[in-house]
């Protein structure tokens, strides 16, 4: 770690820092099974037609699914902030990856090209009120933040919902 790095941490005040664990176990196979301590066991796995055995989502179907919880996570504590009311959040996701990436192409990322999420809100609340939530979600999103990071074309489509 650089010097820089170091100073930017030890600025970053201990109360303001969170650690989260987790371990993860593979058997030589496609699927993998993550243990996630209080929270529970998940698992990972490819489909059957791509040498798995379908026994869970794909990691990056696990990402998007990441992406759809914490969006609503951090929209829930934006809208409290914002005294903003609504009543559900539906979230469709889909994305796309060139498989020439994982196959060993190195001139092709083997993440994501493209991630789509069409995000519906129901809310008795003005659509200009919901944009200022949503202005505010995607800024702190932290998952959004990192497939943007990682260049990766988000579509992201908001819906107001009338109650």
């Amino acid at each position: 770690m650089s010097e820089n790095n170091s100073n930017i941490l030890s600025e970053i005040p201990a109360d303001f820092m969170r650690r989260k664990t987790l371990s993860a176990e593979n058997l030589a196979t496609m699927s993998t099974t993550i243990n996630y301590g209080e929270f529970g066991f998940a698992v990972t796995d490819e489909p059957k037609a791509h040498g798995g055995e379908s026994g869970g989502p794909s990691p990056l179907q696990a990402v998007v699914g990441a992406l759809c919880g914490c969006e609503s996570v951090t929209f829930r504590r934006t809208a409290t902030e914002m005294k903003f009311n609504y009543s559900r959040i539906n979230f469709e996701g889909s994305f796309t990856i060139d498989i020439r990436g994982r196959m060993g192409d190195r001139t092709v990322r083997p993440h994501f090209q493209t991630v789509k999420l069409a995000i519906k809100v129901t809310t008795t609340e003005s659509p200009e009120a919901l944009e200022k939530v949503i202005e505010e979600t995607e800024a702190r999103c932290p998952v959004m933040n990192l497939l943007q990071d990682a260049n990766v074309n988000l579509e992201v489509k908001w819906q107001h919902i009338p109650e």
